[in-house]
């Protein structure tokens, strides 16, 4: 995707920078799809453009460094766009009916449901029902990708790091081969540092590398993140590994204490064939 951008670097050196991507939003409808399908088109053509121009609005306020008039602008124009659909196949309990999800990829539920449907929540019932285009649905995919990558954007300035993984993860599942996302989740996760986000820091690096040009800069900078990354990974686990098993280890104790023992008492030695035997001392 082209993007013209406010750029700036986190202390990872991974780009932040904010899309001022306009979604292209169709001039004309091909009125051979059916007068229903038209409609549905002209609705979802107007959300488009409300969205953009939500999104203008975001940027100025990003490149003002407000932060969160920034975040708030985004997250309205997110909601002006109809929510992502998954397939029937993947609801297996849901009796084939397909399942709206909104920009952070939160399920809408029967009980979120107002009497009185807003304008969006009244399209989109006819969108579930209607026909809709191949293109028209990735314009909506595209635009919701840039407003969650966005809001990510805001979320690392802000170091809400679990928030930002969260909406570029939504980002990336409308656009997988969003190139600002996957760095923003990078830099996001980079900054949790815990086993798990270090994990998917290395997967997503591997990712960029099959997207970037071999011309880019960054190509460079993740092949040595690529090769610092293991150690960080096996002393992150080891850190999480021992602190479980001190709170597993203040539980038996809790519970052993109630008959004068501890976890002390018994000793866990190898047994010379693979495995553990475990002794008893008092």
């Amino acid at each position: 995707m082209a993007e013209n951008a406010s750029k700036s670097l986190d202390g990872t050196g991974v780009s932040t920078t904010l899309s001022s991507e306009s979604v292209t939003v169709p001039a004309s409808i091909d009125i051979s799809i059916g007068e229903s399908a038209v409609d549905i088109h002209m609705d979802i053509r107007k959300c488009l453009t409300d969205a953009d121009e939500l999104k203008q609005e975001g940027n100025e306020h990003f490149r003002a460094k407000r932060w969160n008039e920034a975040l708030a602008a985004y997250k309205v124009a997110l909601g002006r766009l109809p929510r992502r659909r998954e397939s029937p196949q993947a609801n297996n309990g849901n009796k084939g009916k397909a399942r709206e999800v909104d920009g952070l990829g939160n399920g809408a539920d029967d009980e979120d449901v107002d009497e009185q449907p807003s304008p969006v929540v009244a399209m989109e019932a006819k969108v579930t029902h209607g026909t809709i285009t191949p293109e028209v649905d990735m314009q909506c995919a595209k635009a919701r990708a840039v407003l969650n990558a966005n809001i990510g954007a805001c979320f690392m300035k802000l170091e809400d790091y679990k928030e930002a993984v969260v909406v570029c993860t939504s980002a990336l599942v409308d656009d997988p081969g969003y190139v600002k996302a996957l760095q923003r989740r990078v830099a996001a996760n980079e900054k949790i540092g815990s086993w798990s986000s270090l994990s998917s820091v290395q997967e997503d690096y591997k990712q960029l590398l099959e997207l970037l040009p071999a011309s880019s800069p960054d190509v460079i900078k993740i092949r040595r993140s690529l090769v610092s990354l293991p150690p960080r990974i096996e002393a992150a686990q080891k850190q999480e590994t021992a602190e479980m098993l001190d709170k597993l280890k203040g539980l038996g104790n809790s519970i052993l204490g109630n008959f004068g023992l501890s976890t002390d008492n018994f000793q866990f030695v190898p047994n010379g064939q693979g495995g553990y035997s475990m002794n008893f001392v008092r």
